[in-house]
């Protein structure tokens, strides 16, 4: 028994007579998996357990049993361009100091990263060469020379790519195209050319991937629409015509069964329909009583007599 796997076994279990149907060889597998699934759960109890607002927790012993892997084993990568070059020529990799000591400035800097040594940055002055022709500017030369470089860089690291690829080494988590190859770990076979629709796919897709939805983009000679994948919505049409009172019948049903079905009461929030019904008959209640007492207020006042003066003088 394997506690922590929850996993129980009999090996020397037998069948005392050959079962002579299926329907007894399920039930007597049945019987014995009823018996192992019991001793798991009364090993289980057995343990020490503790308290928790939620029930008990036992603590699970680790397990005794190695259990297979789920994926196949990695593949060795196989070696680069480089890596190649270096054993053949017994070139071995030594690790590099972070400071290198900088002759321009005669201080200490990092190899990589900012303020690093022999940025172009910090050279002021470059000499001229014979073999420069005239009229070339030297720093644009050095950053066109870098650039280069670069991009060389990462057409290695893709052919190497590509090779580990072949290999069946490429990293899970590296694609190098969507169409081209597999993600490493899947049994998707890596299609050799590309279908028609996938292609009028990944143009639409390419052609609408604008701010505007590719409807403003200049079109090509020869370009089609990119079809809409999506669904439009049908309205019902405004001139009636045959057919038309049956569909609009169904629309009309449809909608009010909606409204009238039992299980829509859950549209209804009966707490939030109470509680307004009740602050407005609240707000009712306290208007019309304002009403009456200020009603009351103004016939328990004395009226006042008009003093106005008489027109009428004297002779």
């Amino acid at each position: 028994m394997d506690l922590g796997n929850l996993m129980a076994f009999d090996p020397t279990h037998h069948f005392e007579s050959v079962p002579s149907s299926r329907q007894e060889l399920t039930r007597a597998c049945l019987e014995k998996g009823t018996e192992l699934v019991q001793a798991i759960a009364n090993a289980v109890f057995a343990l020490p357990s503790t308290d928790d607002p939620d029930g008990p927790i036992v603590r699970l012993p680790p397990p005794t049993t190695a259990l297979p892997r789920e994926k196949h084993l990695p593949k060795p990568k196989p070696p680069t361009k480089w890596e190649l070059f270096a054993k053949m020529k017994g070139i071995k990799n030594h690790k590099k100091d972070k400071r290198v000591f900088d002759e321009q400035t005669g201080t200490w800097k990092r190899r990589h990263g900012y303020d690093r040594v022999n940025d172009d940055k910090d050279i002021p002055i470059i000499e001229a060469k014979l073999s420069d022709e005239p009229g070339e500017d030297p720093f644009s030369k050095r950053k066109a020379e870098k650039k280069q470089r670069v991009e060389k860089q990462e057409k290695n690291r893709l052919q190497n790519l590509k090779q580990a690829a072949k290999a069946g080494a490429l990293p899970s988590h590296v694609q190098l195209a969507a169409t081209a190859l597999p993600i490493t770990g899947t049994h998707g076979e890596a299609p050799k050319k590309a279908s028609k629709e996938e292609l009028q796919n990944v143009a639409g897709m390419a052609a609408t991937a604008t701010a505007s939805g590719g409807k403003f983009d200049k079109k090509l000679p020869g370009e089609k629409p990119a079809k809409h994948a999506g669904k439009y919505r049908k309205f019902l049409p405004v001139v009636e015509g045959k057919g038309m009172s049956s569909q609009e019948k169904q629309q009309t049903a449809k909608i009010l069964d909606q409204l009238m079905n039992k299980s829509s009461h859950g549209m209804l929030d009966v707490n939030k329909a109470v509680t307004m019904f009740n602050v407005k008959k609240e707000k009712q209640r306290n208007k019309e009583k304002e009403h009456k007492t200020s009603s009351a207020a103004s016939k328990l006042k004395p009226k006042k007599k008009s003093l106005k003066k008489s027109s009428k003088k004297k002779h």
